[in-house]
């Protein structure tokens, strides 16, 4: 349905918008896209001051290592089975309410493992596959995966990816049990005492991090005497623990969760709890059984949020834990030393658009219940 003509914005100004939006768009995804590029290059090409010399590779290339046609090929084919396979199979069963959510769960960790495999084992396929070509087998493009084997099995970058999903499970779970039943509880009270609790959790969310941290920091490393006359020489060192990091981080993320769950519960109307109050329910089944199926994109933003804050994080991790237990993150700090070589820096680069890619897909995933959530709580029910 078009709009009318009084309506319409002049063509210059729609013009001026557009290429505002492309300009920002591109300058936003740029480093994104371009430490991609470096991440798959030779440290010669990586560095190369000649931007098409990064783009193309001559250095790779001359290795023998690159993009070809049967690899074009191959990636089209690719994609447009994962394409179809996701519209058709793989979309309605993710979403399908009916399903229970541990099943959901189940068969998206299986497509992505699936995902992972085939990409994995497309380059081996594809160097076999090359040499049938003649010419049209040799790279176009110099690009090799050498760079992430060497952080994901030679550095055992994995170690550091499940330590951040132990801490970012951690800190998602807590945030939500506890912010969803503080947001209803200030949500429906009317006493005074929810609005100064409100206002402390605000001025505890403004301090920095690094206030917060540094007050957590002796206690951390001085637990263990401090627990001992109460627990004898069983008292734990609560330094380099992730639980202990995950209760911090959590100390940190709660007062903006509840503030943005209040929001969220205020815009449920509050006769929905009075019509299950009158139908038998106590006030936590009213909550569990009515108020919360309503809040789901509520709760999927603030997890967003929550997710967001313990996966990212560096100051906290980073101080409070130590070299075994550490996250993502932080680890990648450990590439760059006084021994550093160009090859350890594009290692480090590969690991940064490893941290980049689970959030890229998590946005993608979860985009639809993300928008109806960031505008559930715009206006009043």
């Amino acid at each position: 349905m078009s709009l009318p003509r009084v309506l319409r914005q002049p063509w210059p100004v729609r013009l001026a918008y557009a290429a505002f939006l492309t300009f920002w768009c591109v300058l936003a995804a740029f480093p994104i896209l371009w430490i991609t590029v470096m991440s798959v290059k030779e440290p010669v090409d990586a560095f190369a001051p000649n931007a098409l010399d990064v783009i193309t590779g001559p250095a790779t290339r001359a290795a023998g290592r690159g993009i070809s046609i049967p690899d074009l090929v191959l990636v089209a084919g690719l994609l447009a089975a994962g394409g179809a396979l996701w519209k058709i199979r793989l979309r309605p069963v993710l979403f399908d309410s009916s399903r229970s959510l541990l099943g959901r769960l189940a068969i998206g960790a299986a497509a992505a493992l699936a995902t992972g495999a085939l990409l994995a084992a497309a380059p081996a396929f594809s160097a076999t596959v090359s040499p049938w070509f003649g010419a049209l087998g040799k790279p176009l493009v110099g690009a090799t995966l050498e760079h992430y084997e060497a952080v994901w099995i030679r550095n055992a970058f994995y170690r550091n990816f499940s330590n951040s999903m132990l801490v970012t499970g951690g800190v998602v779970l807590i945030s939500l049990t506890c912010g969803t039943l503080a947001g209803y509880g200030l949500s429906r009270s009317g006493a005074r005492i929810a609005f100064w609790v409100l206002i402390i959790a605000l001025v505890f969310r403004a301090l920095p991090h690094s206030v917060l941290v540094a007050g957590y920091l002796p206690w951390f490393i001085n637990s263990a005497d401090l627990l001992r006359p109460l627990l004898g020489d069983a008292a734990p060192t609560l330094y380099g623990k992730p639980w202990a990091v995950i209760a911090v981080l959590v100390a940190i993320n709660q007062p903006f969760t509840i503030w943005l769950l209040r929001s969220f519960f205020q815009s449920i109307p509050t006769e929905l709890d009075e019509a299950a109050r009158v139908d038998g329910c106590s006030h936590f089944q009213a909550f569990r059984l009515v108020i919360m199926p309503v809040m789901w994109p509520g709760v999927l933003t603030a997890g967003l949020f929550s997710f967001l804050l313990g996966y990212n994080d560096y100051l906290v991790t980073s101080l409070l834990l130590d070299a075994q237990n550490q996250t993502m993150v932080p680890a990648i700090t450990s590439y760059f030393n006084a021994e550093t070589t160009m090859r350890d820096q594009v290692e480090a680069v590969a690991a940064a658009v490893s941290i980049t890619a689970p959030l890229l897909l998590l946005i993608l995933a979860f985009q639809r219940q993300i928008v109806s959530g960031l505008t559930a709580g715009a206006v009043k029910g």
